[in-house]
């Protein structure tokens, strides 16, 4: 069971105009704000109101499929540290990608941003996916599975390493003698099968000792890396059922590798509030109905390896190979996979899901109602906290934070005020010693 002396850990997920692929077609987006730095400020403003423990940023590095709507814009890394200064005391994660970043540049970025937002950076570790994104950083195709894996677990290696190259009191500052005490800031001469690093790193070690590293392991390695590597993991889990499978089986890898850390599991979560079930349903089918069939079609194809663009909207969806057979993302298909299992969804119905979140779980009601189901999971072994998805921003944001936090707050679900200054305080994570 989760120990409940803890509160629930909420994250929001910032992503363009929301999670719902056709929340920029409303009338009220916020499309045309998506390279003013002010609206990334607001968003993070709100989620500290509701006292969140961090926002967040995927990213991704190729321009498919441009008229479909916005996925990228600004660069996350660039944006955070326009947000450190406009904020206080929430957590500030960027997705990071392994595939394509160096140690040494992923290290000196995110050390620096932990020294301009005093200790309040994470980072999310990926390994990048599509062909058109490798084609943009010298590869031909996507190196396989095992190989980015690999190379991600070695990345992770060097960039601690590179954080641990200053000792925390590796600063004299002695204007008679030494800047930095020589003794105190070491090589750390990595040379692996990805990457030579000697290092030591240009920045000092950050407030944090280490920003806190974040990763979303579906796969049977991602888990296995997470189990080992990451703080704190994102999960895709489409229901309780599937959510505790996950956490259970993570929570044991944890437990395996002799680990004693909290690792906070935190599963993706799309939410409609609405004052009345029929207004929440209502703010849900009207994003579904702004979504054009084609765009979605072309995105499903994306998620299950097929052409999907002549299958009949409002027929049944044809059967799909087994989860074994599938080469591409495992943890996404598989929810695809339990998403038609469990509800039978026409075509149509499925695009609806998917274009919002893409098979996260989905919570359509009002803030006790939600609240609710936040704490079923909460307690059941389903989450320690939340990565949430709004469908439509900063609309689904406002009314988590005005409508949901309060419930939560009330029912010593979450907190009230924040009781530390650095994303691990919140996260209930210690400060590691130098490695």
């Amino acid at each position: 069971m989760n120990d409940h002396s803890k509160l629930m850990h909420i994250n929001l997920f910032i992503f363009g105009c929301g999670h719902h692929r056709a929340a920029w077609r409303h009338p009220g987006s916020s499309v045309e704000r998506l390279g003013d730095i002010a609206y990334f400020e607001e968003l993070a403003q709100t989620a500290e109101r509701g006292k969140l423990d961090a926002v967040f940023f995927a990213d991704g590095q190729s321009a498919d499929n441009v008229a479909d709507g916005p996925r990228w814009y600004l660069e996350p890394l660039t944006t955070l540290a326009a947000m450190s200064r406009a904020t206080e005391r929430i957590g500030l994660i960027s997705t990071v990608s392994s595939t394509f970043y160096t140690p040494f540049h992923a290290a000196r970025l995110v050390a620096s941003l932990d020294h301009i937002s005093r200790g309040r950076m994470g980072w999310n570790v990926v390994t990048s996916m599509f062909d058109a994104e490798a084609r943009n950083h010298g590869f031909d195709a996507m190196p396989d599975h095992a190989w980015r894996y690999a190379r991600a677990e070695e990345f992770v290696d060097a960039v601690l390493r590179l954080w641990d190259s200053w000792a925390d009191d590796a600063l004299a500052l002695d204007r008679k003698g030494a800047y930095a005490r020589s003794d105190k800031v070491r090589a750390v001469h990595h040379k692996g099968e990805h990457f030579r690093v000697d290092g030591p790193l240009t920045v000092p070690r950050p407030p944090q000792g280490h920003p806190v590293l974040f990763q979303a392991g579906a796969s049977e390695q991602g888990r296995d890396l997470a189990a080992r590597c990451a703080e704190a993991i994102y999960a895709v889990a489409y229901d309780l059922a599937a959510a505790q499978e996950y956490y259970r089986d993570i929570k044991a890898r944890v437990r395996a590798a002799g680990r004693q850390d909290p690792v906070p599991i935190m599963p993706g979560l799309v939410t409609y509030v609405g004052s009345t079930q029929a207004e929440a349903l209502a703010k849900q089918r009207e994003l579904d109905e702004l979504l054009p069939a084609p765009d979605a079609l072309r995105q499903l194809g994306m998620y299950i390896g097929r052409d999907c663009t002549h299958w009949d909207l409002d027929a049944p969806v044809p059967a799909l190979m087994p989860l074994e057979d599938f080469q591409g993302p495992k943890g996404r298909y598989a929810t695809v996979l339990r998403i038609i299992d469990t509800e039978k969804p026409t075509l149509r119905q499925l695009l609806g899901r998917l274009a919002a979140g893409g098979g996260h779980c989905t919570m359509v009601g009002t803030p006790e109602a939600i609240a609710d189901e936040m704490e079923r999971w909460w307690r059941n072994e389903g989450a320690d906290g939340f990565n949430l998805m709004p469908p439509s921003l900063p609309g689904g944001i406002d009314d988590f934070v005005n409508h949901v936090v309060p419930v939560l707050q009330r029912r010593g679900l979450f907190r009230r005020d924040y009781e530390t200054a650095t994303l691990r305080g919140h996260l209930g994570l210690a400060r590691p010693a130098m490695g």
